[in-house]
């Protein structure tokens, strides 16, 4: 039987939400579930939480490392999150994309305008909302990560992040986390089918017609 694997471009799959409204869920586990997509990795200046892996988490940085990185342009976005700044190296993700491989982001909406800003084609992206605030404040409280003062700053700033929802290809609204994932699951397979990402098909349907 002829082979009828079709080579293609990789692309971003950018998850966003409120903190809170599920978006790191969602990520661990399509990465769990879906051996084509690897997770982004990071810098960051915060300190670990408690269980987080240098290099598999977050690669932990001080601000003059940080500030070296973007000088030297090694990031393909970055940002500032309650007090804290992230941005992601960009060889990692270019090196994955070139195997064929995806490379999922958990991102706020202003590492998606730079990723969008820096590669538009090879981005797809989906907005995570909560049911509602009451439900988003009551998963904030029940993680137990940050003290009350941190909860209350998050939730304040909720309504902003949330603006930008039309700003995304996909919006999703996550009332059942296992619901929620079969929607991503089915915006990511439909991406990757995309005409464009598919680098291989003029040579697969020109050996179709050929006969080779």
């Amino acid at each position: 039987m002829a082979d009828t694997t079709v080579q293609r471009r990789g692309l971003m799959f950018i998850l966003s939400s409120p903190s809170g409204a599920g978006k790191t869920t969602l990520a661990r586990m399509l990465i769990e579930t879906d051996n084509a997509i690897v997770m982004s990795v990071s810098a960051t200046t915060r300190h670990p939480r408690p269980g987080e892996t240098e290099g598999t988490d977050y690669y932990f940085v001080d601000d003059g490392r940080f500030d070296q990185m973007v000088s030297d342009g090694q990031f393909l976005e970055h940002a500032t999150v309650f007090g804290h700044r992230y941005g992601t190296p960009a060889p990692p993700v270019r090196e994955a994309m070139a195997r064929g491989r995806d490379v999922l982001f958990d991102i706020d909406w202003q590492g998606a305008q730079q990723l969008k800003e820096a590669a538009r084609e090879d981005v797809a992206s989906v907005f995570i909302l909560p049911p509602s605030l009451e439900e988003l404040e009551g998963r904030l409280l029940a993680r137990a990560q940050d003290p009350e003062d941190v909860v209350l700053r998050r939730m304040q700033k909720a309504s902003g992040e949330m603006s930008h929802w039309p700003e995304y290809d996909y919006v999703l609204i996550n009332e059942d986390v296992d619901r929620s994932l079969q929607a991503v699951c089915t915006i990511l397979a439909a991406e990757r089918m995309k005409r464009a990402r598919q680098t291989g098909l003029a040579e697969f349907v020109k050996n179709l017609q050929t006969g080779d």
